[in-house]
């Protein structure tokens, strides 16, 4: 009997001694399981910021780029125009200059005789001393350059050489300036709690006036690293924007660790930059990775009373803990993926664009936290005939001319393309207030479009209403509106689908 009181106490010494074993085990095992995942976590986390941030900033400098070489193109095609028309006096030369601008978008046109004399829409100026390409004594390319205008201001300036004679002068050059602050609209991302993007010139001033993240903010981004990067380090960040490089910084201030990716937009000098702060995503998966902690700790109890079936529970858990972070980490590279939102056609915001922004003004509608908003839904008349007739790089024209008349009147309102010859205006503020005028000036050009046989939209407007309870209740008013001008429209002669398909 002793012998076997001895062997279960042995037994029972030997299970406990087992279960502890197991349990400290089991503990050492999910405490270095759970740093191993953090540790890859985090290097996920830092490889998925570099891509993203890689692909985000070199579409925008492509859009950058595409928005020039549209300039130049139109800028070519108003010459070629003016160069056609009959031209006697400097007001017909105005008149034809304005008419380029509306319907070409172009923003500050001018032409320049060969006595640097500069023509506009509304002035004639002696632009030697204000026009710095004007120093050459003769252009033999195009040129691109940033000037400053008005204190602050900044614009970028769009050169073509040209060899017209107008009024019997000579003229030599054709020039745009668009506002930088436009271009900044085109790069603007919905979420700048993460993700900060900024212009810079190669000695590192802030050509954008955006913040880039709470460090650099609208600093010279040299000044704001000096000291808190190596030397070598900050030589070769300075040297890729001489050299007009692209690359990665990754620098710790006050325990926060942010990563910069820069790419240079080609011909302009500048450097498009952005910037990540790593440590709020971080934050995010390690509150979720310690509640998985804390379920393995209450479960490492349990397994005192059944440890096999504990070890099966952990197994299982780990591998659903996994799998939900993996999803995770997908479900995050979709968004970051989708996040573009410029259409690549006309360079306006897109579809996706519209329904960020219609998800933050529901919110608002619900809260009756915004009273003056106005919807103008837009619709180009005809797209499918000329498709039809014409062929589809025709089409595309159409729609560019479509979304340069609504940016040129509306240019208080912000223009989405929502479809194929769709495009959404949203007014608020001085667009708002102006939106009368601005629609009887829309509908009278386009009524003079008929005419000409130029494009033609139609549009419909609705203004918000106490009883609203989201963005698509205008959206629904403004469309019937909408169809109802198309019915005007036709009978003026304006091509509509049921025009097309009557006359097939």
């Amino acid at each position: 009997m002793k012998r076997k009181r001895m062997t279960d106490k042995a037994v029972s010494i030997t299970a406990a001694i087992g279960s502890v074993l197991i349990m400290v085990t089991v503990i050492a095992n999910t405490y270095w399981a759970s740093k191993q995942a953090m540790i890859s976590t985090n290097q996920a986390v830092s490889a998925v910021s570099a891509f993203y941030l890689e692909s985000m900033a070199d579409r925008r400098a492509k859009t950058i780029t595409n928005l020039i070489n549209n300039n130049f193109d139109y800028m070519y095609k108003a010459v070629s125009v003016i160069d056609e028309e009959e031209i006697n006096t400097q007001e017909d030369l105005r008149d034809a200059i304005g008419r380029m601008k509306r319907l070409l978008s172009l923003n500050r046109f001018a032409l320049v005789d060969e006595d640097n004399i500069v023509y506009t829409q509304y002035t004639t100026y002696t632009g030697g001393s204000r026009h710095a390409f004007l120093a050459n004594d003769k252009l033999e390319d195009k040129m691109i350059s940033t000037v400053f205008i008005y204190g602050s201001s900044k614009d970028l300036c769009l050169v073509i050489p040209i060899n017209i004679k107008i009024m019997g002068k000579q003229f030599k050059a054709c020039f745009v300036q668009i506002d930088i602050n436009d271009i900044v609209d085109l790069l603007a991302l919905d979420d700048q709690d993460t993700t900060h993007f900024a212009l810079y010139s190669a000695n590192g001033g802030n050509l954008s006036e955006t913040e880039l993240g709470p460090f650099i903010g609208v600093n010279n981004v040299f000044d704001a690293l000096h000291g808190n990067v190596s030397e070598e380090q900050w030589d070769s960040f300075r040297d890729d924007f001489v050299n007009e490089k692209s690359g990665t910084l990754t620098f710790t201030i006050n325990g926060v660790t942010d990563t910069i990716y820069y790419e240079p937009v080609p011909d302009t000098g500048w450097e498009l930059v952005g910037m990540i702060r790593e440590s709020v995503i971080q934050d995010q998966i390690h509150e979720i990775s310690e509640k998985s902690i804390v379920t393995n700790r209450l479960q490492i109890l349990f397994l005192l009373v059944v440890a096999s079936i504990f070890s099966g529970i952990i197994f299982y858990m780990i591998r659903r803990v996994a799998k939900e972070k993996l999803d995770e980490e997908k479900e995050n590279s979709k968004v970051f993926k989708s996040m573009a939102n410029t259409d690549s056609l006309t360079g306006v915001r897109n579809k996706h664009a519209y329904m960020e922004m219609e998800k933050q003004i529901n919110i608002r509608i619900r809260e009756k936290s915004i009273e003056k908003l106005a919807l103008v839904a837009c619709d180009i008349n005809g797209l499918k005939y000329v498709n039809d007739t014409k062929g589809h790089v025709a089409g595309d024209q159409l729609i560019k001319a479509a979304s340069s008349l609504i940016c040129d009147l509306f240019d208080h309102g912000s223009v989405y393309r929502t479809g194929g010859d769709e495009f959404v205006v949203l007014l608020q503020g001085k667009g708002y207030d102006t939106r009368n005028e601005v629609i009887d000036a829309f509908n009278k050009q386009v009524e003079e479009n008929i005419k000409n046989n130029e494009v033609v939209v139609s549009i419909g407007v609705s203004t918000l209403r106490p009883d609203d309870e989201q963005l698509y209740n205008l959206f629904e008013r403004a469309d019937h509106m909408m169809y109802e001008r198309k019915k005007v429209l036709k009978s003026m002669g304006a091509r509509t689908r049921e025009f097309d398909e009557d006359n097939a």
